[in-house]
């Protein structure tokens, strides 16, 4: 059976998709703040945001529009970070977030990465249980954003 949904590079165009989602999916927990333009400006371009770093940005699209996203960039040395794993929650469950991890250590392993890094809010519990399914371990001391969503973020890591 062929899922809901296609994986592709993601587009600029893709913002108001990217920020629909991402702002749905901050809506589930209480005190997560979406400001644009003050803290999150980089959803507005954000496949120009992850070239310029010298990664890439992925979508999920499927019929009603973008239902997943997943980023990454070189981080340190052959270390590259895992950035916006977002999976809209009509999907969750459907192996969607596993296709795009599998899709950004693909990229990783052939841009010659040994390693991949994340940060995670400490609210997304859900996440982290995810994360160490896909063999991520997952630190005990969470670092502050010192942002309006009052973030802490624990650190996940995986060598490939």
């Amino acid at each position: 059976m062929t899922p809901p949904f296609r994986v592709r590079p993601g587009r600029d165009e893709d913002a108001p998709g990217i920020i629909a989602l991402v702002s749905a999916c901050w809506a589930e927990y209480p005190g997560c703040v979406m400001a644009l333009q003050d803290e999150n400006p980089d959803l507005l371009a954000l496949a120009s945001h992850f070239e310029a770093a010298g990664g890439a940005l992925w979508v999920a699209e499927a019929q009603d529009g973008v239902v997943g996203m997943i980023g990454a960039r070189p981080h340190l040395g052959t270390t590259w970070e895992l950035c916006r794993l977002y999976v809209d929650a009509g999907v969750r469950g459907s192996g969607l977030a596993a296709s795009l991890v599998d899709e950004l250590e693909a990229h990783v392993r052939a841009a010659g990465g040994t390693a991949v890094e994340l940060w995670s809010d400490t609210r997304f519990a859900r996440a982290h249980r995810f994360y160490q399914r896909m063999g991520y371990a997952i630190g005990a001391a969470p670092r502050p954003l010192f942002d309006l969503s009052n973030s802490w973020e624990f650190h996940g890591r995986k060598a490939l």
